[in-house]
């Protein structure tokens, strides 16, 4: 329970760390990531029902709107700020050391604005093409699958950076077996929350872009970071919907 406590602590900004029950040794957070998809169950539940209980009293595009919100408040921005950063490194750097450089730079760059922008935009019209049923389904799917997707990266590429450079200070080590079936369970199980089989071809679009970015991240840089990941969840999960938007409109009886 200790690694799962970690990823929570460092996931979310819940307060975790106030309880007793919470309050995990350093180490425990090499582990984190290979609980990422857990965490997706919480962002996801909470995600999806501000997105059904909003829309019950709101515009479904003000709904969309408060739901996307209330996820970047649960998480304090992580991924988003990841994915900024990859956008401003990978956009603007032109060597491996100067990739590096300027995502490690607080300060938010051109192409991480346009990004985010672009990001966002994308993301509610996504959802607003969707049926208010078949968005909160998708929200429990993607979010939770996207993570246990993202956690892979640390089987593909090695960390980028020694752990003295890294902005959290922690590198991720490869999980155990349990902790992979565990990482399994809580990031596949939500797909039978499909409504049909055919559904799963979505599945496509964030295995694909999943490839697209580790081939990116080894050409750029030989390897991954912190704010690689970030990018890869919400790019990958991007993806889903897409997929989804694409299985709605031929799937759908």
């Amino acid at each position: 329970m200790k690694p799962i406590a970690a990823a929570f602590i460092f996931f979310t900004r819940l307060p975790l760390w106030r309880l007793k029950a919470c309050n995990v040794a350093p180490g425990y957070f090499r582990d984190t990531i290979n609980y990422w998809a857990v965490t997706g169950w919480l962002t996801a539940t909470v995600m999806a029902g501000t997105l059904w209980l909003s829309a019950q009293v709101l515009p479904y595009a003000v709904a969309v709107v408060l739901a996307i919100l209330t996820r970047i408040l649960l998480t304090g921005a992580l991924h988003e700020d990841g994915l900024a950063d990859f956008l401003d490194g990978f956009g603007g750097g032109t060597n491996r050391d100067k990739v590096l450089a300027i995502m490690k730079d607080s300060h938010i760059g051109t192409y991480g604005v346009i990004g985010l922008i672009f990001y966002f935009l994308l993301f509610s019209l996504l959802l607003f093409h969707l049926s208010l049923p078949v968005a909160c389904i998708a929200i429990l799917v993607a979010d939770p699958f996207c993570k246990l997707i993202g956690s892979q990266i640390i089987r593909f590429l090695p960390y980028a950076r020694t752990e003295e450079s890294s902005k959290s200070k922690v590198i991720y080590r490869k999980p155990m077996p349990v902790a992979f079936l565990i990482s399994c369970l809580f990031g596949l199980l939500p797909l039978m929350l499909l409504p049909d089989t055919r559904w799963l071809t979505a599945l496509v679009c964030p295995l694909l872009v999943f490839g697209m970015l580790i081939r990116l991240m080894r050409k750029k840089i030989g390897g991954y970071t912190g704010d690689c990941c970030g990018a890869l969840f919400l790019l990958c999960e991007l993806s889903f919907y897409i997929g989804i938007i694409i299985c709605a409109n031929y799937f759908t009886a």
